[in-house]
Parts: structure tokens; sequence; C-alpha cells
């Protein structure tokens, strides 16, 4: 049977190799931490000019009166 001063020891080993583990681990994440940001790049929009606007507005609006010319025809 195990004694009392056995079973500490082996307590203590058991800490001192998990402690290393951790020890490491720390480590690579310090080092992994310093490349990456944890952050996506921010995704640039590309703007469009006053004239597409306005075509994109038009053609929209052009698509909406004939949604609405249907439905008054067959109303």
């Amino acid at each position: 049977m195990a004694t009392m001063s056995d079973i500490v020891k082996q307590l203590k080993k058991e800490r001192d190799r998990v402690e290393r583990q951790l020890s490491g681990l720390n480590a690579a994440l310090s080092a992994f931490a310093g490349v990456y940001a944890g952050r996506k790049p921010t995704r640039r929009r590309r703007k469009l000019s006053a004239k597409a606007i306005a075509d994109i507005r038009a053609a929209q609006k052009k698509r909406w009166a004939k949604v609405r010319a249907k439905k008054k025809a067959t109303a």
C-alpha cells in the first residue's frame, strides 16, 4: 500500500509535469498572438458613381411600376 509521502511525491511530479506543459502552451500562445490579432480584415466596399446609383434607382422604380401596374390590372 502506498504511503502518504509516496502519494504526495506522485502528486508533486504530476504538478511539475502539468506546469511544464502549461508553460509550453503559454509560450506557443504568446508567439501565435503576435502573428494573429484575432480580427478579420475589414472588407473594402466598392464605391458607385452617382450615375450608377441613379441608373440602379431608375431600374428599380421601373420594376416596381410594373408590379403595381400588374396588381391594378388584376384587381
